[in-house]
């Protein structure tokens, strides 16, 4: 080797990856994490000062996501780009490409998720099996699509922002005022009768490699997941389903990065696809303790280039609980001394500085032998902790 070669070689190895991310609240938190693990400087837009994700940014620029010229200042920062949410503004994120920067998932795979009438037709093309839907422009289109219905935003709707149930003609008004549809596009689907939701992280690699998850089940009330349970108890029919679909789905939209797919189970045991998040997602929390590679940093690995870790659980069984916002307050927790008494409970607090009713705050895990156990650790310590409300 002539010593320019060697030169350039060590030059090479002490070169820190970097990679900025697009929001910086706890999924940019956890990515981040993972990230500088494995030796990656980390680059963070925000909107404010004050984020989840500051502590851990190498570089924090403060700006408007949906703002071209701010994109270009966090550019230059990174050799890769990743989001946080899914509602930055195509037409901000096309302006990276057209500067040569990369960004994973891409502009294009943003673009078909975001609008989610878009997002049921796409998959309804690819064969998957997704709930009967139709765009409402009008309230004529709802009556005409009939009842029990769900109404729901085209756009910038989670957690249940953004949806109503229409169960009869007489709760329409209602329901498109809620959701303010003469100014909001708005689709209608089929009410489903689901009975239990399933999900599933997907982690795709810029070369096609993918690597699932298991299937977890989620509980939820009010439209928020309170409970994640890892392995879900379904068939192994039902499981090998929901991976193949949750694949065929990612790759329908070349999607690159992690992937949380939500899934309806019916009594038969089959499934629709209700919903996908082109980022890692609120129900993969659980793989940073329980599984050999986290949902995060096999997120890193995949926008870099990188080849992907194993998903296999830990342990034989895992439990999530999401700790929300009781009430309006400060952000900072009650009780989490006594929470962190708790053999075998991982808690994540998140950092944000205030609370409001179901926001996410943060969660806990814990292993266990069986879901019982898991969850039995894991509810004692989230029973601790408070954050918001009267104390």
């Amino acid at each position: 080797m002539q010593r320019s070669d060697a030169v350039f070689v060590e030059s090479q190895a002490i070169t820190r990856p970097r990679l900025g991310i697009i929001g910086g609240g706890q999924l940019a938190k956890m990515t981040a994490a993972a990230a500088a693990q494995l030796g990656c400087q980390v680059a963070v837009l925000e909107r404010q000062e004050d984020f989840p994700a500051r502590g851990l940014a190498t570089h924090a620029v403060i700006g408007d996501w949906d703002n071209p010229r701010d994109l270009l200042r966090l550019a230059p920062l990174a050799d890769v780009l990743t989001v946080e949410n899914e509602f930055v503004d195509p037409a901000a994120l096309a302006v990276l490409g057209q500067n040569h920067h990369p960004l994973w998932p891409s502009a294009a795979t943003l673009a078909r998720v975001q609008d989610k009438l878009r997002q049921k037709t796409l998959f309804a093309e690819a064969g998957l099996p997704v709930p009967r839907f139709a765009d409402a422009p009008e309230r004529d289109a709802v009556r005409q699509f009939g009842f029990p219905a769900v109404l729901k935003k085209r756009r910038h709707s989670y957690d249940g922002k953004g949806n109503a149930t229409v169960r009869a003609p007489e709760e329409l008004e209602a329901a498109w005022s809620k959701l303010d549809g003469d100014r909001h596009p708005l689709y209608v689907e089929a009410f489903c009768p689901f009975e239990r939701e399933l999900a599933i992280i997907v982690t795709r690699g810029q070369d096609g490699a993918v690597v699932c998850y298991p299937v977890v089940e989620t509980i939820n009330r009010d439209h928020i997941c309170h409970v994640v349970k890892a392995p879900a108890e379904v068939s192994a029919a039902t499981a090998a389903r929901v991976t193949e679909l949750a694949v065929r789905a990612v790759t329908a939209l070349e999607g690159v990065g992690s992937f949380g797919l939500e899934f309806f189970c019916l009594a038969d045991g089959s499934v629709l696809l209700n919903e996908i998040a082109p980022r890692v997602h609120n129900t993969g929390h659980y793989t940073i303790e329980a599984c050999v590679c986290s949902q995060f940093e096999n997120h890193v690995r995949a926008v870099l280039g990188w080849p992907l870790g194993a998903a296999a659980l830990r342990a034989p069984a895992a439990v999530m609980i999401n700790l929300l916002g009781h009430g309006d307050g400060p952000g900072a927790p009650r009780g989490l001394a006594q929470a962190l008494r708790v053999p075998g409970a991982h808690i994540h607090i998140y950092g944000k500085t205030r609370s409001a009713r179901g926001r996410k705050m943060g969660h806990v895990t814990a292993l266990g032998a069986t879901l019982e156990e898991a969850l039995a650790t894991a509810r004692a310590a989230a029973d601790c902790i408070r954050f918001g409300g009267i104390p």
